[in-house]
């Protein structure tokens, strides 16, 4: 019997379970049944070893995987009982993501990959702009606006890849190893960026990663193991 969302949250999921065939004719289950809440304007962090199945968490509180069993609501609604026309649309309204690797559009300036979601969205070119330009500017980006990626630095790239995240004003902004090809210095100041967004903006964050140090930095965090979630103490 399917349950309705718990009160108050931008993404969560009940008794969330998904299991791969690992070739042979068995099945590997990556997630086991596990709950999850994120509401308006909290940061959690979700740390594991490689292979835990991070990434793969995230994809289906994302809606670009289905689960194996169990619901995942955004925003309320049961992204699980919908088309994917429709759980597309709700992607494109209510969430933001961020990858280890920038995913930007080679051929298109800075500016230009920012405005992309809005221009699906068919906002006004001009409006379009204006909204791009502005956010470019609060990641300190506004002088490369006309920059395509391969005129950027690596965390640079990663800037304009977070500003195209937050264009679309999300409730939720969803983060895999988003400072995993960067220096050190470049990861800080991306996750100071995030985290000044998130206050600002009363936008909710979930990131996944493997390094601690960009862990510590967020207010909760959890270990996933064995394919489930629990609170992790890594002070």
């Amino acid at each position: 019997m399917n349950k309705p969302a718990p009160a108050g949250t931008v993404i969560a999921c009940h008794n969330l379970r998904k299991t791969f065939a690992d070739g042979k004719g068995s099945l590997l289950e990556v997630l086991q049944p596990l709950d999850f809440a994120l509401r308006p304007g909290e940061h959690i962090a979700i740390v594991g070893a490689s292979g835990s199945g991070k990434s793969t968490l995230l994809h289906l509180l994302a809606g670009l995987d289905n689960p194996t069993q169990g619901q995942i609501w955004h925003q309320g609604k049961d992204i699980t009982q919908i088309s994917e026309t429709e759980r597309s649309a709700l992607r494109n309204r209510s969430l933001g993501f961020v990858y280890q690797f920038h995913h930007l559009l080679p051929d298109l300036s800075a500016i230009e990959n920012v405005m992309m979601p809005l221009l699906i969205r068919r906002m006004k070119p001009e409006e379009a702009h204006e909204r791009a330009q502005n956010l470019l500017d609060s990641v300190g980006l506004l002088k490369r606006l006309e920059h395509r990626p391969s005129m950027l630095s690596g965390g640079e790239r990663q800037r304009v890849a977070l500003a195209r995240a937050l264009v679309t004003e999300p409730d939720c902004l969803l983060a895999d190893e988003p400072t995993g090809n960067l220096d050190q210095l470049a990861a800080k100041q991306m996750i100071d960026l995030m985290l000044e967004l998130n206050t600002r903006r009363n936008t909710a964050l979930l990131l996944v990663t493997h390094d601690y140090d960009v862990a510590k930095r967020l207010g909760t965090c959890l270990r996933l193991t064995n394919g489930l979630l629990a609170p992790a103490n890594i002070e």
